[in-house]
């Protein structure tokens, strides 16, 4: 009979195996598939499994004409719809060389600003919940509901607002609007603080995200990361400083970096990003200009012949619309650069070697919203 000890040291064989995580499972955000393939705890291989719900937006977009185009573009990335929405009113307007009024510009940026923040908040939720911290969801929701109430009643909607048109806004904001983001600036203001002593400054969230899902400057121009997760790694990409669009020119803010590369970098951009939108929302909500909120256009818009393109710095990163046009009311091809997509496709690189723990607690940081990478 062996002893223990010839038990202990004897070589044991491992085999690799594969197990699925989704299309349907709370850590991937989405419908999303991941093919793993493992040995034991360790990850060796991860394979995304796209196109579950893939519409073919951007075929269909060839179709519409440019005022219809804006309302698939808030069903790609939900979370910045109407940073979504911007991007191509913007494509369109610079086309025809239109001179956006003042008022939509700021109007256009406080917006966009309320809804990085309200990504982030729910990003920050479900990052903590992810984890096994289940608090954090229901006091990131809790100040998301505040910012949905203020589109609500400007926008006539919650999630896919739809109130950029080409030219301007779909109407006026509401006459409550600068009153109730002021209470929510100073409501939030003294609960993000909160964020850190709940999530960012517990040890065993330190634990699980500090060296863990590295990811290098040079790996993330290599892959086409943007948004936090470029910058975490010390990539300055923000679209607001490099090629201001709006009204991100008269405003003063910071671009977040860091060095660090890891889950924690990550987590630690976003955060500090809130604090920014809402400097760049205070600095402009008393000082809204007057004047009309949107400009005559055709009903008909066309585009002269040539190729066109607009990006803007999303809650996930550099969304860029391209557009050739031929002259028609439709353009002739249309495709959109989703951040999503190219962040996704470092998720191999980064996880393997780490355990499946790793890898929920590095796709969490992320920030992944699956119809924007399939759309």
């Amino acid at each position: 009979m062996e002893t223990v000890t010839e038990i202990t040291t004897r070589n044991f064989k491992s085999q690799e195996y594969f197990i699925n995580m989704g299309p349907q499972h709370p850590a991937t955000h989405g419908v999303l598939r991941l093919v793993l393939t493992i040995d034991g705890e360790i990850i060796k291989k991860v394979e995304p499994d796209l196109g579950y719900i893939h519409r073919s937006i951007e075929k269909m977009s060839e179709r519409d004409s440019y005022q219809q185009i804006v309302h698939l573009t808030d069903r790609m990335d939900y979370l910045s719809s109407h940073i979504n929405n911007e991007a191509v009113c913007l494509a369109v307007e610079n086309a025809l060389q239109l001179e956006i009024p003042d008022r939509v510009k700021v109007i256009r940026t406080i917006i966009s600003e309320l809804t990085r923040i309200a990504s982030h908040t729910l990003w920050w939720g479900v990052m903590g919940m992810d984890v096994g911290a289940l608090t954090t969801y229901f006091y990131g929701f809790r100040d998301r509901e505040m910012i949905n109430d203020i589109f609500e009643e400007t926008c006539g909607a919650r999630l896919t607002m739809n109130y950029n048109a080409p030219g301007g806004l779909m109407f006026d904001i509401h006459p409550n609007f600068v009153q109730r983001v002021k209470d929510f600036i100073a409501h939030f203001k003294t609960k993000l603080p909160e964020y850190d002593r709940l999530l960012t400054g517990n040890v065993i969230f330190q634990k699980r995200t500090k060296g863990v899902g590295i990811l290098t400057k040079e790996d993330a121009i290599s892959f086409g990361a943007s948004g936090p997760v470029g910058r975490a790694s010390g990539y300055s990409c923000d679209v607001r400083k490099h090629h201001p669009y709006s009204a991100y020119d008269r405003v003063q803010f910071n671009e977040i970096l860091d060095t660090e590369g890891d889950t924690f970098a990550r987590y630690r951009v976003r955060v500090q990003e809130m604090w920014e939108s809402m400097s760049i929302i205070e600095q402009l909500i008393d000082n809204i200009p007057e004047g009309e909120y949107k400009v005559k256009t055709n009903a008909v818009i066309k585009l002269p012949k040539g190729e066109f393109y607009q990006k803007v710095e999303t809650a996930r990163g550099e969304l860029g619309v391209y557009i050739i046009s031929t002259g028609t009311k439709n353009p002739y091809r249309i495709k959109f650069r989703s951040p999503g997509f190219s962040n996704l496709s470092l998720l191999n690189h980064i996880t393997v070697g780490g355990k499946i723990g790793d890898l929920v607690a590095t796709m969490a940081t992320l920030d992944l919203v699956i119809p924007d990478i399939d759309r």
